[in-house]
């Protein structure tokens, strides 16, 4: 799985879309040691340039079906392969193991239903049949982390197959102070990825407050935040999406 995630970060995607497939059987065999690992690296060949991504604009965006110009804005992977080729191609293999792994939203295992979650979210969903599982596992859910894996894999399908209920429950959400702040903050995320509208203050207000350097390393667990840039994914997220005028931080160590 090592090497299989780091061709990913590598930009070497065709390949590694081909594991999918069998990486599904793996994962969705209880008796298979080593199925937490193979759903845990499920979803790396289905996303591109994951690693820094913390826009609005590309956070949560899908671009499942790739256009031959300009190679759907992915560009070519090192190989010259289109990448958009490779992601479209390890999502269609997900969409077709949906039905298998949608059970793993009810496992025994916190992390497995997380990373359950976060490979669900890219499958084609154009029924909603996906998302409304994200909804049942949602509403029994009881562990707080899981919840907000939820909120953003309900985010990123959305934003794939629009549903305007679904960005109206969103945005609840993240108003709802009886949520969990990890819910909260995942559900400010999703609605801001879902809508290009200004910044209200007091989603601005709630994720400031709410966004404290030990919450933003616990929710490093959840597989979206993964910054790549030494700092914790929220917090890179809260810089771009709150702050856009911001600098880039140096990656310079003796800046």
């Amino acid at each position: 799985m090592g090497v299989l995630i780091g061709m990913c970060a590598d930009d070497s995607r065709a390949a590694a879309a081909l594991a999918v497939p069998f990486l599904i059987r793996i994962a969705t065999d209880p008796h298979h040691r080593h199925r937490a690992d193979a759903l845990g690296g499920l979803a790396a060949p289905a996303r591109a340039r994951y690693f820094g991504v913390a826009s609005r604009d590309e956070l949560l965006l899908h671009r499942s079906r790739p256009q031959h110009d300009g190679y759907d804005n992915y560009g070519v992977e090192v190989t010259g392969y289109p990448a958009g080729w490779s992601v479209a191609a390890a999502r269609a293999a997900i969409t077709t193991g949906a039905p298998t792994l949608l059970p793993l939203l009810d496992d025994s295992d916190p992390a497995m239903r997380i990373d359950a979650s976060y490979a669900l979210a890219t499958a084609a969903d154009p029924a909603h049949t996906v998302r409304r599982a994200f909804a049942t596992r949602f509403a029994m859910e009881q562990d707080p982390m899981v919840r907000a894996a939820l909120a953003l894999a309900t985010a990123e399908s959305t934003r794939a197959y629009p549903y305007d209920p679904a960005t109206a429950w969103i945005r609840d959400l993240w108003q709802d102070q009886a949520q969990a702040p990890e819910v909260r903050l995942a559900a400010a995320i999703g609605w801001l990825c879902l809508t290009d509208e200004p910044v209200p203050d007091a989603l601005h207000a709630a994720v400031e407050a709410l966004a404290t350097e030990e919450r933003a390393r616990a929710m490093d667990a959840l597989p979206w935040m993964a910054a790549g840039r030494g700092v914790a994914g929220l917090l890179d997220g809260r810089r771009r999406m709150l702050h856009p005028e911001a600098p880039e931080p140096s990656d310079d160590p003796w800046a």
